[in-house]
């Protein structure tokens, strides 16, 4: 039993790495709907003004889930978005009520703790910031 909870436990810098993959490509779609009402339209057919503070958020939730579903500039970027879903969780979900099943923001604070770990445990060995950290290792 202890030699398959050691083999499963070898597996864990993969299992952030998917992680951090999945989340993201979670995360990408949230952006691409306020930015260009695609894949899933918004209500209402709404459409989000151009450097509107949803509108930056977008950009965010686009360009840095990107980043994070290819592993560049990992650390900084899920720093930069889990302070986005802190921010997003208590200016719009938190007067809603106390717990986030009940206010609609369970997706928000899920992702500020997924982002805020991948940004203290790296991105794991499938990221270019893998690929890059072992190209500056071999060249130096």
């Amino acid at each position: 039993m202890q030699q398959l909870a050691g083999k499963w436990q070898s597996w864990t810098p993969m299992f952030l790495s998917i992680m951090r993959i999945i989340a993201a490509f979670v995360f990408i779609p949230s952006g691409a709907s306020k930015l260009f009402n695609w894949p899933v339209p918004l209500p209402d057919g709404v459409t989000i003004s151009f450097m509107s503070q949803a509108w930056v958020g977008g950009v965010l939730e686009l360009l840095g889930g990107s980043l994070l579903l290819l592993g560049l500039c990992t650390r900084p970027v899920a720093f930069l978005l889990s302070g986005m879903m802190a921010v997003a969780y208590f200016q719009f979900h938190a007067p809603g009520g106390f717990w986030p099943s009940g206010n609609g923001g369970t997706p928000a604070v899920l992702f500020c703790f997924v982002w805020l770990y991948i940004s203290a445990a790296g991105p794991g060995p499938l990221s270019i910031d893998a690929l890059l950290a072992r190209g500056r290792k071999q060249a130096g």
